[in-house]
């Protein structure tokens, strides 16, 4: 039995439904060019100098516990209830979330937005190896100071401790708000773009009245006589 065709306008097996554009969300395609390799190794390269400069500022505005030589090359605190501590991976956590940030948005403008995924895995690497950077240089950060004025001060001397990071899943902080950022940002366009095509015009259908379009002498259309339309004469019901 043949198929009846189909009237102009009628939707197609594979075709998008009303409202629905053809190609709402296509994939994007893995690029591996030498172009987007370059890109995503000066972002993971860059986002480790930004790390350097984050144990950096550490350093500078932690709070150290102040100690007392209590002997030779030995130490206590001065106060055992001291904040300094807690102070100081606070200090941590918020200049991770701040290079996350920053690292986030710089490595979508300049490789996540054209290169996609790979330029993705050079935000998070990067970000990463920043993270381990600024807690390195934070704890080095005037350690050979400390570890001689240990060595030298009588007892009963007072100086300031050096930075240890004691809340250590603070590292993951770096990372994981530059994957928001980034991912964050690329899902917004993303949308932006999908909400665009799927606002484009509907082809516009037959006129109320018209008929159906189809050819003349198919069975859908002998199905429909022109006698039962009405107003037709004939077309009453009783009259034959």
């Amino acid at each position: 039995m043949s198929e009846l065709p189909q009237p102009p306008g009628a939707a197609r097996p594979g075709d998008a439904g009303p409202g629905r554009p053809r190609d709402a969300s296509p994939a994007r395609p893995f690029d591996a060019s030498r172009a987007a390799v370059g890109v995503s190794l000066a972002i993971a390269a860059g986002t480790a100098l930004l790390g350097l400069a984050a144990g950096y500022c550490w350093s500078l505005v932690a709070p150290r516990a102040l100690l007392v030589i209590v002997s030779h090359g030995q130490a206590g605190l001065v106060q055992s209830e001291t904040s300094a501590f807690i102070a100081a991976d606070a200090a941590t956590c918020l200049i991770m979330v701040a290079g996350g940030v920053v690292s986030g948005v710089l490595g979508y403008l300049l490789g996540v937005r054209r290169y996609g995924p790979l330029a993705m895995a050079g935000v998070l690497a990067g970000a990463l190896a920043a993270a381990f950077l600024a807690r390195w240089v934070g704890e080095q950060s005037g350690l050979a100071t400390f570890h001689h004025l240990l060595a030298t001060l009588p007892a009963g001397a007072r100086l300031h401790g050096s930075l240890t990071l004691r809340a250590r899943p603070a590292i993951a902080l770096w990372p994981l708000t530059a994957g928001l950022v980034a991912g964050g940002l690329e899902a917004w366009v993303t949308r932006g773009r999908r909400r665009g095509r799927v606002r484009q015009p509907l082809p516009a259908g037959p006129a109320p009245g018209a008929g159906q379009g189809w050819p003349p002498g198919s069975p859908a259309r002998q199905a429909r006589r022109p006698d039962s339309a009405p107003g037709v004469p004939g077309s009453q019901p009783g009259l034959d």
